[in-house]
């Protein structure tokens, strides 16, 4: 299978617990959150991370309930899993540091899991199945080892060939102001939302968290070498327009435009070309994540960067809550919304009907073309 691909999920690869030690609740722990809010891959049976121990995974994250414990250790987690009947067979690296890289205790918490007879999905840069230990390990004991974000073979690779200007889908591409600021989990939120509304809506995921989260289409960008990051945009959102023929496709960004450490989307507005952006801002985040005392450009800017660089128009702004009370959210979205004259909302606690519209009203407007004219 094309590992850059994402898999047909028809079925879930199994329980997972998910490890997020001393980082869930925290930007380094977005993998766990993505999982613990959402996966078709797997039925998420417990988030380890003593921090939060006894508690609900969905009430520390969200507020809500979603029937996922929080244990201390890898041994608590499988006691209470196998309590109710659900016995974990894979183990998930929740946590996702700058440059991803693990510790000492990770690796140790890797190999605890794997003589423990769980299949690992890590994806990180650290590779588990180039080490030897890991390697033996779960040979000796039968379990699976994965790279998710593991560079594919060069032959499996595709190049830029301008086949996007025969999809005919209406594209969105989810940016953001700041790398781990929640374009992801906007982007499914926007595709729940259409899909509400009647729309056949397709996922681009383009990240390792996505893979996790079983969506079907889409790339892991940072598994890919330069050259062929473009072409395997394109190859992914082809592929998805092929086998489903959606009316609206939307494409998770990554990284930002302007983040040094983490630059990204232009490759996306260059490869994926979209027809509008919706782009995702934390209101009260001052500095670029990973570097503090680094002020994130406006947010004036950043629209204006955007239009430049794609020629075509932000629609919408979606708004990470984070460093805000409850009753502080509407009235932040207000006022963006006021201020730059777009609808906003926050996707976690807001419906996402202001957005949607918008979008309705740009595909009544300029539906969009196909049979290799360039929009």
């Amino acid at each position: 299978m094309d590992k850059l691909l994402l898999c047909d999920n028809s079925g879930m690869d199994g329980n997972a617990l998910v490890y997020c030690e001393g980082y869930f609740n925290t930007p380094w722990g977005k993998t766990a959150h993505g999982l613990v809010r959402f996966t078709k891959r797997y039925n998420i049976v417990g988030v380890i991370d003593s921090c939060y121990a006894g508690q609900d995974a969905g009430q520390v994250l969200d507020g809500k309930p979603k029937g996922i414990p929080v244990t201390a250790s890898l041994e608590e987690a499988f006691e209470t899993a196998r309590a109710t009947g659900q016995a974990p067979t894979h183990y998930v690296f929740g946590v996702a540091p700058d440059g991803g890289v693990i510790t000492e205790d990770m690796r140790t918490a890797i190999l605890a899991a794997i003589r423990a007879g769980l299949n690992v999905d890590c994806g990180m840069h650290y590779f588990i199945t180039e080490d030897e230990l890991m390697v033996r390990e779960a040979r000796n004991h039968g379990v699976t080892l994965r790279d998710v974000r593991k560079t594919p073979p060069r032959h499996k690779l595709h190049p830029f060939t301008g086949g996007i200007w025969s999809v005919g889908s209406f594209r969105i591409a989810v940016l953001g102001t700041d790398s781990s600021v929640g374009k992801r989990t906007a982007a499914w939120r926007l595709v729940d939302a259409l899909e509400a509304r009647g729309h056949k809506t397709s996922f681009i995921g383009t990240g390792q968290t996505a893979w996790l989260q079983g969506a079907q289409y889409g790339v892991i960008m940072d598994a890919l070498i330069n050259d062929f990051v473009a072409g395997e945009i394109e190859h992914a959102i082809i592929t998805a327009w092929k086998e489903q023929q959606p009316e609206i496709m939307v494409i998770e960004g990554q990284g930002s435009l302007m983040n040094p450490i983490f630059p990204g989307g232009f490759e996306i507005l260059s490869a994926g070309q979209p027809h509008a952006v919706l782009l995702q801002h934390a209101p009260r985040r001052r500095d670029y994540d990973g570097l503090p005392g680094t002020a994130i450009h406006p947010l004036k800017t950043q629209i204006q960067a955007i239009e430049l660089l794609s020629g075509k128009p932000v629609i919408g702004l979606t708004i990470n809550h984070e460093g805000m009370d409850s009753h502080e959210i509407p009235e932040v979205s207000h006022h963006l919304a006021d201020e730059n004259g777009l609808p906003a909302c926050d996707p976690l606690v807001q419906e996402m009907e202001p957005i949607v519209h918008a979008i309705e009203k740009m595909l009544k407007d300029q539906p969009p073309r196909s049979h290799g004219s360039q929009e």
